[in-house]
């Protein structure tokens, strides 16, 4: 019994032959609004994240948040335990919320703490990891990218994406060997 495998399409990828071409062809992307696209690149190319359109990054705020949730979290626990529950005197001195500076190196340790887990994860999740395989490395012409090509992959989940009209645009800007990249199930 022959065995199916199922597969949605995940967008479109497009090969350029210069760095000049591949960021104009950002600057047409941004302006024609689409959301979930990416380029593919050998190196850095200065002044891409503009061309894109890229927004800034939501991953120290989080990182804030988690930090400030670790350092909360350390100065209850201490209060809590060391004021409220069980009082502790130290050198004939009661532990108070004036002592609060013999709390600061459980704070600061729980602030790093919390802030490397929420950079940890919140990269996982902002990323979409885990993953064991991107659609992309099914593509033959994408494997050169690392060498000497430059791509733009529009997805399928952009929201303007068009089986049509998104090649014939990506065919306007000056894309070749345009090819409809498929994601097995």
């Amino acid at each position: 019994m022959a065995r199916t495998t199922l597969k949605r399409v995940h967008g479109y990828l497009a090969e350029f032959d210069s760095v000049q071409d591949v960021y104009h062809a950002s600057e047409h992307i941004r302006d024609a609004k689409y959301r979930r696209w990416d380029v593919h690149s050998p190196f850095p190319i200065h002044g891409l994240n503009d061309a894109m359109g890229v927004e800034r990054s939501k991953l120290p705020f989080f990182v804030f948040f988690g930090g400030l949730t670790g350092i909360t979290i350390a100065f209850l626990l201490q209060y809590i335990t060391q004021v409220m529950i069980y009082p502790t005197v130290v050198q004939a001195k009661p532990t108070n919320i004036f002592t609060t500076p013999a709390f600061f190196p459980v704070m600061f340790e729980l602030t790093i703490l919390f802030s490397a887990f929420t950079t940890v994860f919140g990269c996982f999740a902002m990323m979409g990891l885990p993953r064991w395989n991107h659609p992309l490395f099914t593509s033959k012409q994408f494997k050169k990218f690392s060498d000497d090509g430059f791509y733009i992959c529009i997805e399928a989940r952009d929201p303007k994406f068009h089986q049509v009209e998104t090649k014939a645009m990506l065919e306007k800007i000056g894309g070749k060997n345009i090819e409809l990249v498929e994601d097995e199930l």
